[in-house]
């Protein structure tokens, strides 16, 4: 077929001339190919492949086998994907960077051009997960907020500016911006992109990895790209294609309308819902029909953020008109939305399919107007409630037991009223935290303008948020201050609390700052389920805050409705949200805006000229960031710092890597989990205990507790990462013993055998390691589900962890797991944990894995127990060709690294 590669290079006007572009059609009609029955998303990634053909990384034979795509068939064929672009957000961005620093560092010492190491596609990093809520409820909030932030990561941005002189391709969008999500559809996306080949100029379709598992916001204006781990893309950006297994792809089909006084967020948790019992895990999800036409991009984007909370790979929308009066909206040039809306015409993937148009491998149908008014919780982002089963399923759950997603509570004292020491009136189901916060849903005018709609008319009602309640306002973008203070409805929110405290991602990532000592004291000492409301798309134990067990996730409007109302018990669909002037009940139903009153102010949220200004002028003179200093020169020198230090991942490094595969025999189990473990639960997040093995490091470094920060803040460092690496307060790891009521024990700790010993999981581990005993950890469905963090690997492997079994992994963990020279073993149908009676005390090897092993192979996981030995089956998840590749070469960090220097 090479001959007729180059009869796909197709002239097109491009609305500033003549272009160029790889023809998806041609290329159908040499292969034989109906491509425009493939869905859009597949085309998409198809055009990368065909474009980047080069005989070698990719083949005719990768070209054929996708353009063949077919609904059924098997997916066992690898897809080496080209990205035109990455991003990064701050808290992965930065132990990236230290990575790409540490292998200059080793081509100077082997004698190799530092430069070699060079991202070889447009890096952006969003600095935008480093503020806290320290300040909240005053007018000088963000000020003071972005000042503590500035102080704390001082060291951090100081690293980061020593990048974008260092590196060509890097640059940094500063804190104080918004959320890397939201700039990144506001702002980086450019719809399609150029290059010069030859005399010719080649237009080609925007597709990216990002580090932060939401960069799935982009499929709302059809551009391909998903989240990855940090490890992944750094091989991306270093000239790796992005493989991965041909995917299904599950077509969903809009119908209907939504009803009267539904958000967006009722229609994205009820889509989450949904798509979560379809098992659409690594998938890809397209959703087409009229419905689907018919919503806008803010819409488009909120459902394709939460992929993966719905598991799924990505969750795309084509472009279509939407999608050029957005590009509008948001100030990009009229030439480069002439060449975007010519590409995708000549392309024919203009515009949303109908029924019928393409061959999905499954196709489910929502009719919109079956969603009702949800919230998400309280542990789970896949657990809707209708907001009139609220009350009810709080109740119900309060003394539910915990393997039943209950609190293990006394149903009598749910009504208990406990008083702090300062004299505040405090029981189970009182919202302590409400906050607008995250990508989901501030990057949506809609419902930003429906929660000032609703403040407003609330506050004319005579309602108030007490004042003990955190609230805070942290949107993604500068654009949203902007269009609420035009239409006069950002007062109304400060009335109620909902000062603007940071423009970043704060509540939903763990940032939401602390509670009053008085109300943590109330919380622990009484052992208070209190609850946090928050506009997020994250909910899991333990992330919102330590001591606040509760979490909801909601829409804005409904963030301040309960934040009025002040406890989750409160029934808003019969009960008042509370009493107005004179005393009078004042019900949701009196309050909350109708939709013709949101739609005659969204002309102020798509204002072409406000969105040129605000992202004309990133940095100031004399702004915080213009102070910052970085050190100049190609090789970063490592100055002593607890926030930044040389990663580990290559030491010893060869240009050779190991002739035999390592055979882990012997292996003692560091814990054993059971489902629903996330990366939460298993990588350092949130604040650092003063008592852990992070805390005590950090204090024995010099640090106050009051610089602790936060384990994201401290990514740079492995020290703190390692030691943090399953400490969560909320992990339940099952060889620890249940307490007498049968309620699993809390926090990083395990048994070291064979001495019985009760320790921290880090100090066991460092035992195993002096030992040269390896470890194992043992889990159950759905392990690593969450964010796409790639410590959650990174620490793993730095523990001396082997290998984990588990009975089913997310995506990007399993990937990760590989990417860190992990093995990702998953437990046959019927085996588990429980059914081989696993309790820890067992010694583990893993044999047939022998140096010419294959993906998805079958090996032994041998276990000798007090009752003999047994041997299970289990299936290596070692999924595609090239991750046998990066595992021989002890990971993926020195495969890139020996690829780049032996060139």
């Amino acid at each position: 077929m090479a001959h007729n590669l180059h009869k796909t290079l197709k002239e097109f006007d491009s609305g500033a001339g003549k272009g160029k572009y790889y023809s998806l059609p041609a290329l159908g009609k040499a292969l034989g190919v109906k491509v425009e029955r493939l869905p859009v998303s597949i085309r998409v990634v198809l055009e990368s492949v065909l474009r980047n053909f080069d005989g070698k990384k990719i083949t005719e034979e990768h070209i054929e086998q996708l353009a063949n795509w077919a609904p059924t068939a098997s997916r066992v064929d690898e897809i080496p994907f080209v990205v035109a672009r990455v991003v990064l957000q701050d808290f992965t961005g930065v132990p990236l960077l230290a990575d790409i620093a540490a292998m200059r560092g080793v081509a100077e010492r082997m004698g190799k051009t530092p430069k070699a190491i060079e991202p070889l596609v447009p890096v952006d990093l969003v600095v935008d997960h480093s503020v806290q809520i320290d300040y909240f409820r005053q007018p000088d909030a963000l000020d003071l907020n972005m000042k503590l932030e500035f102080q704390r990561n001082n060291e951090r941005y100081e690293f980061m500016k020593w990048g974008m002189q260092a590196f060509d391709t890097f640059k940094v969008v500063p804190p104080g911006i918004g959320i890397v999500h939201q700039v990144n559809l506001e702002y980086l996306a450019r719809g399609v992109h150029k290059k010069t080949e030859g005399a010719d100029t080649v237009y080609y379709p925007d597709s990216l990895v990002g580090t932060d598992s939401h960069t799935t916001m982009i499929n709302g204006i059809g551009v391909v790209g998903w989240g990855v781990g940090g490890i992944e893309a750094e091989a991306g950006m270093l000239g790796q294609p992005v493989y991965f297994l041909t995917p299904d792809v599950v077509g969903v089909e809009l119908k209907g309308k939504l009803r009267e006084g539904l958000t967006a967020t009722d229609l994205v948790l009820t889509i989450t819902e949904m798509l979560r019992k379809e098992k659409v895990v690594g998938k890809f999800v397209e959703f087409f029909g009229e419905g689907a036409a018919s919503i806008g991009v803010p819409d488009r984007a909120t459902i394709g953020n939460m992929a993966p909370e719905y598991g799924a790979t990505m969750g795309f929308f084509p472009v279509d008109e939407k999608t050029i009066e957005y590009f509008e909206g948001t100030g990009r040039t009229k030439q480069e939305i002439a060449a975007f809306a010519a590409y995708f015409k000549a392309q024919k993937m203009f515009g949303v399919p109908k029924a019928g148009d393409i061959d999905y491998s499954k196709v489910l149908t929502l009719d919109l107007s079956t969603v009702t008014p949800s919230l998400a919780g309280p542990k789970r982002p896949q657990d809707r409630i209708e907001i009139g089963k609220v009350q009810h399923t709080f109740e119900d759950l309060f003394s539910k037991p915990v393997a039943e997603n209950g609190f293990a509570k006394k149903a009598d004292d749910l009504e208990t009223v406990y008083k702090t020491k300062d004299g505040i009136d405090v029981k189970n189901g009182d919202i302590l935290i409400a906050a607008i916060t995250s990508c989901t849903n501030t990057s949506n005018p809609s419902v930003l303008l429906a929660a000032g709609l609703l403040a407003k008319k609330a506050v004319q009602a005579g309602l108030t948020v007490a004042p003990h309640i955190k609230t805070s306002l942290a949107p993604g973008s500068r654009i949203v201050t902007e269009y609420l203070t035009a239409t006069k409805l950002l007062p109304y929110l400060e009335k109620l609390g909902f000062t603007l405290a940071a423009y970043g991602c704060t509540t939903c990532i763990g940032n939401a700052g602390d509670l009053t000592p008085e109300l943590n004291e109330a919380i622990t000492s009484n052992d208070i389920v209190a609850a946090a409301v928050l506009s997020g798309n994250r909910n899991f134990e333990a992330r919102i805050h330590p001591n606040i067990r509760a979490n909801f996730l909601a829409s804005p409007p409904l963030v301040v409705a309960y934040a009025i109302a002040g406890n989750i018990t409160r029934d808003l669909m019969t009960e008042p949200v509370g009493k107005g002037k004179n005393g009078k009940d004042v019900y949701l139903g009196d309050i909350w805006p109708t939709s013709d009153e949101i739609n005659k102010l969204l002309k102020y949220a798509l204002n072409a000229k406000a969105f040129k200004s605000n992202y004309s002028k990133l940095t100031t003179d004399g702004d915080l960031w213009s102070k910052i200093h970085g050190v100049d020169g190609d090789v970063y020198e490592w100055p002593k710092s607890t926030y930044i230090a040389e990663p580990p991942f290559f030491e010893g490094f060869g240009m050779e890597p190991k002739a035999e595969i390592e055979q882990v025999k012997g292996a003692r189990a560091l814990g054993i989990f059971g489902d629903s473990v996330t990366t939460d639960h298993i990588s350092p997040a949130g604040s650092i205990k003063e008592t852990s093995p992070a805390g005590v490091w950090l204090k024995e470094n010099g640090v106050l507790k009051a610089d602790f920060n936060s384990y994201g803040s401290r990514r740079g460092n492995h020290d703190v990462m390692m030691r943090g690496t399953f400490a969560n307060v909320r992990i339940k790891n099952l060889m620890i013993p249940a307490k007498a009521d049968g309620t699993r024990v809390e926090g990083g700790l395990t048994i070291h055998q064979p001495s019985g010993e009760q320790l921290s999981i880090y100090d066991a581990a460092m035992k195993y390691i002096a030992a040269k005993t390896p470890t194992v950890v043992l889990a159950g469905e759905e392990y690593g589900t969450g964010s796409s963090r790639d410590w959650a690997a990174k620490g793993t492997a730095l523990l001396g962890v082997k290998a984990v079994v588990a009975k089913s992994f997310e995506r990007i963990h399993r990937s990760n797991l590989v990417g860190m020279g992990v093995l990702p073993l998953q437990f046959k149908e019927g085996d588990s944990v429980t059914s081989l009676g696993l309790t820890g005390e067992e010694t583990f090897d893993i044999e047939d894995l022998g140096n010419d092993f294959k993906p998805q192979q079958q090996v032994t996981l041998v276990v000798h127990g007090k009752s003999g030995t047994k041997r299970v089956p289990v299936l290596l998840r070692i999924d595609t060709p090239i991750e046998v590749d990066y595992y021989k070469h002890g990971g993926i960090l020195p495969f890139v690294l020996r690829s780049l220097l032996a060139a």
